[in-house]
């Protein structure tokens, strides 16, 4: 029988005109395929490929390219219909270069063999034909993580309205007026500095004549004398030191209406700010620098609502928790981004802000703490009874504003913690990641709770040695007013950072063990 004519060649096909040669064996492309086949490891009859390969014998590897006898297929050659073996993969977007590109089936394009099971817990991606039975990490989350993303959502939308209820409600009226009017600050420089008398002629030699070249206020550019005891509790001068007097309104003439109060601070703790704004924008970049301006928001939240609110009559505690969610609000979410993960940690720092408010309500009332320290006490002595204050209130407000700070760090560390362990390992489950998130917890609240104490026993640190030297013992200062006042906000808030740990890391676990 004589062989068949040459089929002409056109140059201008994609191919070059070549002809498709007749494949023995292989693997087909989508169009080789007979109508209503799907793509993957399934037979033409529709019997799946792991089947098949349980029944058959282990096929042997195949041979060299370079070594098989006769010409190769050419690339996308149609197969013989009558040949039976399975079809091959097929590229598509998921993977442009089909399973040879997937790991761990280089090999599967020559010789078919047993497919890998599915991993589990995996399913389809978008992009994937139905008949790809492999777990890749790749593609657009599933269905259950857009259905844990919604379920955030909603516990969220709720709290963010509640708060700006809590703002609209809360909000400031007009600032009263204090009974005794507020002196004014001015200005100066030390130019001299010598030992004089208590009073004149007393020869005592007991005071320090301070000689003060003022910049500004009434007497600004003339020069002004006080004098200052010299006692353990005053402060000493030197010439060139920038100072401060407050002047209460009188005679400007008169060196009485003037008292010399303290030191000027603004340059050093200018220098000091825009070193560490540089420190925190060079280590955290642009997020650094988003921290930068949430800090800066949280002092207008303080300056502008919390502060006002609580001087306008405002319960204390309701208006520190409206602004401490108002912070947490604007800080997280500015600083981390609008994710799952920055939600994690809202809902763990509002979980444990609640229980930090209720723990503190119970254990001021039930300890009799008056909130009535020297501060306080000079505070409603300010604004006299026309501006009501409540001491305890302002305890509770401290006390919740105070932890916001330890419970960011503690909810956001441990978001990331979970996120990053489903990132290394994505075949953990909920029960693995949370495991996981805890072990990391436990260090990280013990650490923390330590940093409270000896956070809140450095502030009171004073206060503990006066009462250390003047009380009669252990127990009496550990109950007295000031401390037990310390004891309640420390101890209250570490049962607020530990309650974070399990509810943040269980709500991460939640979110990427189902994404």
């Amino acid at each position: 029988m004589p062989p068949p004519p040459p089929v002409p060649r056109d140059p201008s096909a994609p191919d070059g005109g070549r002809p498709a040669a007749p494949r023995t064996g292989g693997r087909r492309r989508a169009e080789d395929r007979p109508p209503g086949a799907s793509g993957g490891h399934r037979l033409p009859g529709g019997e799946p490929a792991r089947h098949r390969a349980r029944h058959a014998p282990a096929p042997r590897r195949p041979a060299p390219v370079e070594d098989r006898p006769g010409p190769a297929p050419a690339r996308g050659a149609a197969a013989d219909p009558a040949d039976g073996d399975e079809t091959g993969p097929i590229p598509h977007p998921g993977h442009p270069g089909g399973w040879g590109d997937c790991p761990g089936q280089a090999d599967l394009g020559a010789t078919p063999g047993p497919a890998a099971p599915p991993a589990a817990g995996r399913g389809h991606r978008p992009g994937h034909t139905p008949g790809h039975e492999h777990g890749h990490g790749h593609g657009a989350a599933s269905p259950a993580g857009r259905r844990v993303r919604r379920l955030l959502v909603a516990l969220l939308v709720p709290c963010v309205l509640a708060t700006l209820a809590g703002v609209a409600l809360l909000w400031p009226g007009a600032t009263p007026v204090p009974e005794i009017p507020p002196t004014q600050q001015v200005h100066g420089t030390v130019t001299a500095v010598q030992v004089a008398d208590c009073s004149p002629g007393a020869g005592d030699r007991r005071c320090t004549g301070v000689t003060v070249a003022l910049s500004d206020g009434p007497r600004a550019g003339r020069d002004l004398v006080q004098l200052v005891p010299n006692e353990p509790s005053t402060p000493r001068f030197a010439v060139g030191d920038p100072v401060t007097l407050s002047w209460s309104g009188a005679n400007p003439d008169d060196a009485g209406s003037y008292q010399l109060v303290d030191f000027q601070r603004g340059a050093p703790l200018g220098w000091l700010a825009a070193a560490f704004a540089l420190a925190v924008v060079v280590l955290g970049r642009l997020r650094g620098f988003a921290a930068l301006v949430s800090l800066a928001l949280s002092f207008v939240i303080l300056l502008w609502f919390v502060l006002p609110a609580i001087l306008s009559g405002g319960s204390p505690l309701a208006v520190a928790v409206t602004g401490a969610c108002l912070i947490m609000f604007v800080v997280l979410y500015l600083t981390h981004g609008f994710t799952a993960r920055t939600s994690c940690a809202v809902l763990g720092t509002l979980a444990s802000l609640a229980l930090i408010g209720v723990l503190g309500y119970l254990f001021t009332v039930t300890s009799r703490l008056t909130g009535l320290d020297d501060t306080t006490a000079t505070l409603i002595g300010t604004l006299g009874p026309g501006v009501p204050i409540d001491p305890r209130g302002l305890v509770l407000a401290g006390l919740v504003i105070g932890a916001l700070g330890a419970l960011d760090d503690v909810t956001v560390t441990q978001a990331s913690a979970v996120w990053e362990l489903g990132a290394a390992n994505p075949e953990l489950g909920v029960r693995e990641l949370f495991a996981a998130g805890m072990r990391i917890g436990r260090d990280h609240v013990a650490s923390a709770v330590n940093t409270l104490v000896l956070a809140y026993a450095g502030a009171a640190l004073p206060l503990l040695l006066l009462f250390t030297v003047a009380a009669g013992g252990v127990t009496q200062v550990l109950t007295s007013q000031d401390v037990a006042t310390e004891i309640v906000r420390t101890l209250v808030g570490s049962i607020g950072l530990v309650a974070a740990v399990p509810v943040t890391t269980g709500l991460a676990a939640l979110v990427v063990g189902r994404r």
